[in-house]
């Protein structure tokens, strides 16, 4: 098998939070690291509330996803990590907003995250067959 790193953009290839890749491709399927709201330029969380906290994590996850060839709407699974469940009318609303077809099969739970943030999301999503 094959696997390929995905880095959200070349300017981006040095940052690194700890010993994992944010993407990986392997058999057409990419896999998404937990993302949570940090700026990748910067490596700096960038906290707030769960609202802007979710925007910039699924910005992250869309950087990603495009760097793999891939949208947003190739995502099939997320798995949610919230630090207070009681957000989740909150995330969710803006979660939904990025997805305008079929949405993910979804699990979200609250968990203890590092950093102070509020959010942390993975994802699955099936590449498109590249043309030659």
């Amino acid at each position: 098998m094959k696997k390929e790193i995905i880095h959200p953009d070349k300017a981006d290839k040095n940052f690194s939070t700890g010993a994992y890749s944010s993407g990986v491709v392997a058999d057409d399927w990419l896999y998404i690291s937990g993302q949570g709201p940090i700026n990748f330029k910067t490596g700096e969380f960038e906290l707030g509330e769960i609202e802007t906290e979710t925007h910039l994590t699924m910005h992250n996850i869309q950087r990603i996803c495009e760097a793999a060839g891939c949208t947003l709407e190739d995502i099939v699974k997320c798995t949610v990590h919230l630090s207070d469940i009681k957000d989740f009318d909150r995330y969710n609303t803006v979660y939904a907003g990025y997805f305008t077809n079929i949405k993910p099969a979804r699990t979200t739970v609250q968990s203890g995250l590092g950093h102070n943030i509020k959010v942390e999301i993975d994802a699955i999503a099936k590449v498109p067959k590249r043309l030659m």
